[in-house]
């Protein structure tokens, strides 16, 4: 069961009385008195904070017990493998039940991070992990104790069923300025930069900056550190690399109320213009077609081919969120994309006939940006919720497979992110979902 759900069920039966709450294990409501000095421990916050923390302990100690059986009830793999010999499963639906067969055997284990300065490894609080395309590392935002963020890259290659051991590269590149969006750049090769948009602070303003990933590692010690470029900007809420080859060495930001294309070689910026912030971006690898997420709700599309014109005569394709978008997906095809928004709802679009033909229910957000992982070789889906929960879908039926909690207690600071991949640590790697929480990093084996 959705640990969310329960709450929103019992508020639903229990009607609110102003000045008291209500306590559901002795199913009595209790006065809120107020405290001396004005301070009172009792408060609605803490009652629900409360009221998660035991159902994220239950729901641990409930893993715990599950480690010990092999098989979940009424689905195994001998009973699989037995179907589809006698011809009862398809393959199509054989391997969407493998898939959900190993989403619910996953076991948690955590991960040693090993450093070349051991003063550097486990000291700062991951913020946001973005892997590579081949999985085969991961650029870290770390916040740093006094403010700010520090950057880092972590190398999966030493990532193994048995020794569960990474290398953490880090670098003495760090800023007092939050990062609002990361994304890994192609300039040179693939992967061979990361694109980092930085919020303005005081009189300093926001910036686009990209870094070259050799300055994060010594694998390759022959390579040259790459081109290193920064680009002042306005308020950028998010970020895209452009792969297509008619938009060659290209990336946009979304800035508030714009969305600026620049060329990172030439330096030609197209600039256009829009009624909301833009919170998400994606580039389509077939054609050089940007998608847009925007804080109104609106998801559209730009051909950045054309000259940039006033109005918006120029977005062809239009969709429509109740609430503001923090995260898209373009499906491989092309035909579909994913989209999430801060109410909680995780839709996917037909961009053909411009009509949702599915929903994922469970997930929970209510202001943050936070992003989804789609996983079309394995058909999963995978969101981190404001409550700190990672939830795992079916892409084919929307079926919630799995609900895992956070090993630390649940804190606006403390939301885990993610990385689902089948390849972890390139080819011969370990299948897997890794979360970065707090200091530590976790493999869940899949």
């Amino acid at each position: 069961e959705d640990p969310s759900s329960s709450s929103s069920t019992q508020n639903s039966v229990v009607p609110e009385l102003p000045g008291f709450y209500y306590d559901s294990e002795k199913n009595r409501y209790f006065r809120l008195l107020p405290g001396h000095n004005n301070y009172n421990p009792l408060t609605k916050e803490t009652i629900q904070y409360k009221t998660m923390e035991c159902k994220r302990l239950k729901l641990l100690e409930e893993e715990e017990k599950q480690k010990k059986k092999t098989t979940t009830a009424g689905l195994n793999s001998s009973v699989l493998l037995q179907k589809r010999q006698l011809g009862l499963l398809s393959s199509a639906s054989y391997c969407r039940l493998v898939h959900e067969l190993k989403v619910n055997c996953m076991q948690r284990r955590k991960i040693e991070i090993h450093s070349p300065d051991s003063s550097v490894a486990g000291t700062n609080n991951f913020k946001i992990i973005v892997a590579d395309v081949a999985c085969e590392r991961i650029f870290t935002v770390n916040d740093v104790e006094h403010g700010g963020c520090k950057y880092g890259i972590i190398n999966l290659s030493g990532l193994g069923k048995e020794s569960l051991t990474v290398e953490m590269y880090d670098n003495l590149y760090f800023t007092n300025r939050k990062v609002n969006s990361v994304c890994w750049a192609s300039l040179t090769h693939p992967d061979s930069h990361v694109k980092l948009c930085l919020m303005g602070i005081a009189e300093t303003p926001g910036c686009a900056s990209l870094l070259p990933a050799s300055l994060f590692s010594s694998t390759n010690p022959g390579d040259r550190p790459g081109m290193l470029c920064s680009f002042k900007i306005s308020t950028a809420w998010s970020c895209a690399w452009c792969l297509n080859p008619q938009a060659d060495n290209c990336f946009s930001t979304g800035l508030t109320r714009r969305v600026l294309v620049t060329n990172v070689v030439t330096g030609h910026r197209q600039t256009f213009g829009t009624s909301s912030d833009v919170l998400a971006q994606q580039f389509a690898r077939q054609t050089p077609v940007l998608y847009n997420g925007c804080r109104s709700g609106e998801i559209f599309s730009i051909d950045v081919r054309q000259r940039n014109r006033k109005g918006q005569s120029w977005k062809a394709i239009r969709l429509f969120h109740g609430s503001a978008v923090t995260s898209i997906h373009l499906m491989e095809a092309e035909h579909y994309l994913m989209a999430a928004d801060m109410a909680g709802k995780i839709k996917l679009w037909d961009l053909r006939t411009t009509k949702c033909v599915k929903q994922y229910q469970g997930h929970h957000n209510e202001y943050a940006i936070l992003p989804v992982h789609v996983n079309e070789e394995e058909g999963l889906l995978t969101a981190v919720g404001q409550d700190c929960y990672t939830r795992i879908w079916s892409l084919q039926d929307a079926h919630l497979l799995r609900t895992i909690p956070s090993p630390h207690p649940s804190s606006k600071d403390a939301i885990p992110s993610v990385v689902f991949s089948s390849r972890l640590g390139g080819r011969r790697g370990v299948p897997g979902l890794l979360m970065a929480v707090k200091q530590d990093l976790y493999h869940f084996s899949y």
